[in-house]
């Protein structure tokens, strides 16, 4: 059984974010999305919001309806290795992103052994990113075609606070 981690900060999670969740699904026997602190970016949901986000998500696609979601509390390779996870699945929207994501890719299968997985994001995501979901939202810009049923609320209510 090959179990694989998609890791993020889903700060919120996205429609891309679910589609690579979706095919990994097609490509692994488990998997599990890993909700992570990440001390480089300035969170707006917090992270017990993201992770349920991400659970409620899943539950409402068949397609991901058996996704687990956890919390990353420490090094990826720690949360992969007590998950029994040999394969990290990473989402690529371009090659800015591969360049973010070749050294942490390599830095993991260093540590541990784990293998990164690129999913190349589907041409209808590829313009999707948490970072500018957030700005658009900021701007009182449409964001309900971009993210799963509720993130869309949780966004606009940390927002208003």
């Amino acid at each position: 059984m090959t179990i694989a981690v998609c890791p993020g900060s889903f700060d919120p999670i996205t429609l891309g974010h679910l589609d690579v969740v979706r095919r990994a699904c097609g490509m692994f026997d488990r998997v599990i999305i890993a909700v992570a602190k990440n001390p480089g970016k300035s969170g707006l949901l917090d992270l017990d919001t993201r992770a349920a986000l991400a659970r409620d998500a899943v539950a409402a696609d068949p397609a991901t309806a058996g996704v687990e979601v956890g919390v990353v509390d420490g090094l990826l390779v720690d949360f992969c290795r007590e998950a029994g996870a040999t394969v990290v699945v990473k989402g690529l929207r371009g090659g800015a992103d591969f360049d973010a994501e070749q050294p942490m890719a390599l830095m993991n299968r260093h540590l541990s052994g784990v293998e990164t997985v690129f999913v190349v994001a589907d041409q209808a995501y590829a313009h999707v990113a948490s970072s500018l979901v957030k700005d658009i939202a900021r701007h009182g810009g449409p964001i309900d075609d971009l993210v799963p049923a509720g993130a869309a609320d949780a966004v606009r209510a940390a927002l208003a606070r």
